[in-house]
């Protein structure tokens, strides 16, 4: 397939996925003070089956964590989640600056994007219960999309941050799972790629704080987690290039973990979380194997 093709289509794709009109939440909760401290939840659309209470599918969106793109993207997809049967915490998380006189916005805060996603996995079993009464939060698949993907991960390692990293648990995330979603899972090859014009480096502080950093951030030196993990990629994806995934899962191989990578063949980016495109029903699915 010629280039000219891969990129006409990936136009179309991203078309698509952006074309769905929001969709409002059953409930909102905040776990902070901030406006973005917030998390938006959703209820099963239909019977849970044997047991009763739904699986809880979390969230994290992308958008290079930059200020522009906030979870109102993904709620199409939350929504059609919900609509399979899951409960779903779509969560929302600082993310960097508005540019200013006209440049463009900066990836991430540092350390607010990160204190936000730890401090919202905190809160969310309270919440849950609270809010979303017909979940299961035993039965806790974590996913992400692209920058949020890279948070999935990031949040499912924070047992094995650095011994004074301010977001380190004592003991592995109540997880069933990780199904990361196309995910800038590998922060030193992302760089390497300019994936996204250097949001990553964006992420850590810039150049000088890069190396200092990364391990505090970078998913690739957080394993092995002890965690399922599934990273889901479009072999044709020109924003998060196939690359970045492979790398996550040979380091994760290299720590004697088996992670899986499902590679959906003439899929760019956002078919993933396009609730009309095939390749979002293949990530309903990995979901629901390990949740159900």
């Amino acid at each position: 397939m010629s280039d000219d093709v891969v990129a006409a289509r990936a136009v179309a794709e991203e078309k698509s996925a952006f074309s769905h009109p929001p969709v409002d939440p059953d409930a909102t909760a905040a776990y902070g003070d901030h406006p973005d401290q917030v998390i938006d939840f959703y209820a099963p659309k239909r019977d849970a089956g044997p047991g009763g209470a739904a699986p809880l599918v979390v969230v994290l969106h992308g958008g290079a964590w930059r200020a522009p793109y906030d979870r109102r993207h993904i709620t199409p997809f939350a929504d059609y989640l919900a609509r399979r049967g899951f409960a779903v915490a779509n969560v929302e998380y600082r993310r960097g600056p508005e540019g200013a006189d006209g440049t463009p916005p900066v990836a991430g805060r540092w350390p607010d994007t990160f204190d936000d996603v730890a401090a919202a996995l905190d809160a969310l079993p309270a919440l849950v219960r609270r809010t979303l009464p017909g979940a299961d939060p035993r039965r806790t698949v974590l996913t992400g999309h692209s920058a949020g993907g890279h948070l999935a991960l990031w949040a499912a390692a924070r047992h094995v941050l650095p011994a004074d990293a301010p977001w380190r648990t004592t003991g592995a995330a109540p997880l069933r799972g990780v199904v990361a979603l196309a995910p800038i899972a590998d922060l030193a090859v992302a760089e390497k790629l300019d994936v996204c014009g250097g949001a990553s480096r964006q992420l850590l502080g810039g150049d000088e704080l890069f190396a200092e950093r990364q391990p505090y951030a970078d998913p690739a030196l957080l394993l092995p987690t002890g965690i399922a993990t599934t990273l889901v990629q479009g072999r044709t994806d020109l924003v998060v290039p196939q690359a970045v995934a492979e790398a996550y899962a040979d380091a994760a191989a290299k720590s004697g973990e088996v992670v899986g990578v499902t590679l959906l063949e003439d899929v760019g980016h956002f078919p993933l979380i396009d609730p009309v495109a095939d390749a979002c029903a293949v990530v309903a699915e990995e979901i629901a194997q390990l949740a159900w």
